[in-house]
Formats: structure tokens, C-alpha cells, sequence
């Protein structure tokens, strides 16, 4: 079966648990951008509760921000959110046992400089990946997927372009494949256990046990 994703900025855990789960990836790479996804914002915990980290993007317009390609769609610079984001994450996490080991090469790529959205979200996955020890073959699309129901030239692939949403109706994927499970969290005493954040979240906590909650 071949999982297919849209791209994501830190992605939610279930993000990475699909990915574990199966042996070929496909990340969409010729949809429109859509707002208020996990294309540009994650979500992490803070002594405040919940919090979410976007990427302000180039847009040409509210009028033309869904006719844009996604590799076309370019990051704003215009405010330093790169530090925004780096401080938030050492505010919320340097306290957890694995952040020390991850920060330097996450904080890398934030601070590089790169243009596109798409390819920054790439790079992050890729090292995300690889800190959890999820070995999985990404490949990006060539063209859009379009998956009619019942179509049987179809039937190798498994959407979850659309499943994994902030706004999502259904229940988490972790919770349908028996993975929602708690782990450790530097303000649980406080907030008790948040489950559906960014995956960085599940990582710096647990470190190399981070594998355990996702296959």
C-alpha cells in the first residue's frame, strides 16, 4: 500500500505513525495551498497550555491564496518567525530529557534561509524522521492524485491528505490503530496530558523511545 500525505510543518504524531506504518510514501507536491492546515503550523505545549507556531506566507492576496501551487507558495521573512519559533520551542522544551540532543539541527534548518515552504517542511520531515529511526521511502507526486471512489487502479493508495487536519471531524488515526497512548510531557502535572501535537513534542519527551508510540 502507498501512503499518500500533504506536506506538513512539524507534524502532528499521527502524521509520523502513518508513516511508520507503511512502506512507501508519496508526498503531494502538485495541490493548491490550503490555510489553516498543518502545511504552515504545528502545535506544541507551553506552561500556557496549547500553543500553535505558524509560517507566514507569500500569498499574492487573500484572492489568489487557493489557486497557488504548493511548491510555488513562498515563505514571508518579513518578520523574524524563524527565532519566534526556535525561543518557543526552547521556552516550552528545555526542560524535556532530549531536546539538548535535537535543537542544533531543527534551529539549522529554520534559520536557513530557504524560500519555499514545501521544501522546508521537506528537510524538517526528513530529520524528523531519521531522529525517531523511521527508515520509510519518500517520494513526492508528479502530478495531482486524484482518488475516485471505488476506481480499482486506485485501490494501492491510502489518502490521508485530507484526514490529517486540524479541523477534522474524526477521531485521531491513534486512536483507531490503538497508539493513543500518554507519554511523559514536561507540564502534565500542569496541563495533564495533551495528546495530537507536533511530533517534536513526542520526541524531545521521549527521545529514541519515540519509536515505541508510533509503529
Amino acid at each position: 500500500m502507498i501512503l499518500l500525505l500533504s506536506t506538513a510543518y512539524l507534524p502532528p504524531i499521527e502524521y509520523f505513525a502513518a508513516i511508520a506504518r507503511y512502506d512507501e510514501v508519496w508526498i503531494e507536491a502538485c495541490e493548491n495551498y490550503q490555510k489553516q492546515s498543518y502545511r504552515n503550523r504545528c502545535t506544541i505545549l507551553t506552561a500556557s497550555g496549547k500553543m500553535n507556531l505558524n509560517i507566514p506566507v507569500l500569498r499574492g492576496g487573500e484572492a489568489h491564496s487557493h489557486n497557488i501551487p504548493i511548491t510555488d507558495i513562498e515563505i514571508d521573512y518579513s518578520e523574524n518567525w524563524p527565532v519566534r519559533h526556535i525561543r518557543a520551542l526552547e521556552a516550552a522544551y528545555m526542560n524535556s530529557p532530549f531536546f539538548i540532543y535535537y535543537k542544533d539541527e531543527i534551529a539549522e534548518i529554520l534559520l536557513s534561509g530557504e524560500k519555499s515552504l514545501f521544501l522546508l517542511n521537506y528537510h524538517l520531515t526528513c530529520l524528523l524522521l531519521k531522529f525517531c529511526g523511521i527508515k520509510a521511502e519518500i517520494q513526492l507526486t508528479k502530478t495531482y492524485t486524484c482518488l475516485e471512489d471505488n476506481a480499482s487502479d486506485h485501490l494501492s493508495f491510502v489518502d490521508f491528505r485530507s484526514r490529517i487536519h486540524p479541523k477534522s471531524k474524526k477521531h485521531s488515526l491513534l486512536r483507531e490503530w490503538g497508539k493513543e497512548k500518554p507519554y511523559w510531557q514536561v507540564f502534565e502535572a500542569k496541563q495533564g496530558f495533551v495528546p495530537d501535537l507536533s511530533v517534536a513534542d513526542l520526541l524531545f519527551n521521549e527521545g529514541p523511545n519515540a519509536i515505541s508510540f508510533l509503529k
